[in-house]
């Protein structure tokens, strides 16, 4: 498709692409990290300070392309506020990319510290979630930083990739969290989550005092900028609970064809 290169790309740096200044003259520092962007591209040397694309359905809609945005708003106060088993932590804090042996790694984890003791008394793993693209969104980044004003690429969301990589990761962590008794939280954007629960159809759990809820969906939308340069903004959705044995029952056990159509494809194939 040939487009306006600013009608793809969302954001550059935390910034709308149409108010993009040079990432290199700024240092790729990350508004969202403070720090270098550490996103890179398949055929690019150095960052590739995208943040967000335009997808398109009915209308345009932004999309975070990086889980390093999230980190504009809270996460931490937010996983403590609506995710936390029991009574607040005395003393939050947060380890940035724990990982052990055959668990992998967790983006973030938040602990109530026993500073005396130098104990961790209970945490909470977090996981951030962007989506991936099919296609790519590079000729365009390239035509904004040369500032030409039509480029043509062919991009989309990959939903489906984000559900089969994605979910099969969260099944394999949360089984961990389940045997340890604690909790682990999915940081995504809603228009992602309503995806997930439309394919795979996991419960949805009241998350109340009592609740056997192990997996949180964290979830965070967009209130886009009413101009074409003006700053979007991440805002608290809402939360939704559900189980490790309900995940991972819809998500490994999907309704299977009939019998009768799988001895149909059996026959076209038959030689």
């Amino acid at each position: 498709m040939k487009a306006a290169p600013e009608s793809i790309i969302g954001e550059v740096l935390g910034e709308p692409a149409a108010r993009q200044r040079s990432p290199a003259t700024a240092g790729y520092l990350c508004p969202f990290i403070n720090s270098e962007c550490t996103k890179r591209g398949h055929r690019r040397k150095g960052p590739y300070p995208v943040c967000s694309v335009w997808h398109s359905v009915k209308s345009p809609r932004l999309m975070a392309t990086c889980p390093q945005r999230f980190y504009q708003v809270d996460v931490v106060a937010d996983v403590v506020a609506h995710c936390w088993p029991g009574p607040p932590p005395k003393n939050p804090r947060f380890a940035p990319e724990v990982s052990m042996d055959k668990f992998g790694t967790v983006d973030l984890v938040v602990a109530d510290l026993d500073d005396e003791a130098r104990q961790i008394k209970e945490f909470v793993s977090v996981e951030l979630q962007a989506v991936d693209l099919g296609g790519t969104v590079q000729p365009a980044y390239s035509a904004l930083l040369n500032h030409e004003l039509i480029v043509e690429t062919t991009y989309g969301v990959n939903w489906a990739n984000v559900r089969k990589r994605y979910m099969d990761q969260l099944v394999a962590k949360s089984f961990y969290h389940n045997r340890w008794g604690t909790r682990i939280v999915a940081v995504m954007q809603t228009p992602l989550y309503d995806y997930l629960q439309r394919h795979i159809k996991f419960d949805e759990l009241a998350t109340g005092p009592g609740t056997v809820v192990d997996v949180f969906f964290l979830l965070y939308d967009f209130v886009e900028g009413t101009g074409p340069d003006e700053t979007h903004t991440l805002v608290f959705d809402r939360v939704v609970g559900t189980s490790h044995s309900s995940l991972m029952t819809h998500t490994l056990y999907q309704n299977p064809p009939t019998k009768k159509v799988f001895a149909a494809r059996i026959l076209e194939r038959l030689q």
